[in-house]
């Protein structure tokens, strides 16, 4: 979730480690994580289709402005979710997108779809409020669907505390393949927001280029929400070290 398309792509590139596959398979088909990536496909075409000043309007008009929302919060409440659908180029997307594909269908997994929807979609209101909590008076569109991801990554981190996370870390010109905690992955990336953030609030000419407390509110929501939406034990098996990816 960023203020504008360059900023998006700055957040895009700015976490090192990528992730490429986790270790905790997914038993059931994952409806609604492949559902979200559809509609927020759909709205990113239609975004393509349109013309700068067009999409400026749409965004605009779909985005979540601070200061409207603040001045008049019962005329424009449903751009709480809205922006969670708009993107602000191709790396946002796709970054967006592959991190709710990788992680997301084991959340699904362990809440149920229907569960799961209203998770994604409270912890993605919860991103929008945080960052209209520390910027009030901003009248720039913040869109993207990283602080309601950001959720689904707390959701993980407190659920799959055992799974890993295999790695691409550029190392200089020599990228490295590594197998880290799930823990550790989602751990640095959350410091790493957190520090950035408090950057922003010190120094916000410089460091609030990107909607950094969207995603530490995301997050902290979805770890806060778990016990509601997950399953109780009686209708969940435990995963066992010998289900895990590859074999």
């Amino acid at each position: 979730m960023a203020a504008n398309t360059e900023e998006r792509r700055k957040a895009a590139v700015a976490f090192a480690m990528i992730p490429i596959q986790d270790t905790i398979r997914s038993r059931d088909l994952p409806f609604v994580t492949w559902l979200l990536i559809f509609l927020n496909g759909l709205f990113f075409l239609q975004e393509l289709a349109l013309s700068p000043d067009h999409l400026r309007q749409l965004v605009e008009q779909l985005g979540l402005v601070p200061a409207r929302l603040v001045s008049d919060p019962w005329s424009w409440w449903w751009t709480l979710i809205t922006c969670m659908f708009l993107h602000g180029g191709w790396m946002h997307f796709v970054g967006n997108m592959w991190m709710l594909y990788l992680f997301g269908d084991n959340v699904e997994d362990r809440m149920g779809p229907v569960a799961y929807l209203f998770f994604y979609l409270l912890c993605g209101i919860a991103a929008s409020l945080g960052q209209v909590a520390v910027s009030i008076t901003s009248t720039i569109p913040t869109i993207g669907a990283s602080g309601a991801i950001s959720g689904v990554l707390g959701a993980y981190f407190v659920l799959f505390p055992r799974a890993r996370i295999l790695t691409l870390v550029p190392v200089i010109f020599l990228p490295l393949i590594v197998e880290v905690p799930a823990t550790v992955f989602i751990g640095v990336w959350f410091f790493s927001q957190l520090f950035s953030g408090t950057l922003a609030l010190v120094e916000p000419e410089y460091f609030n280029e990107v909607a950094w407390w969207a995603h530490i509110g995301g997050f902290v929501a979805g770890m806060v929400l778990v016990p509601i939406f997950k399953k109780p034990p009686s209708r969940y098996r435990a995963f066992y070290e010998d289900e895990y990816w590859p074999w």
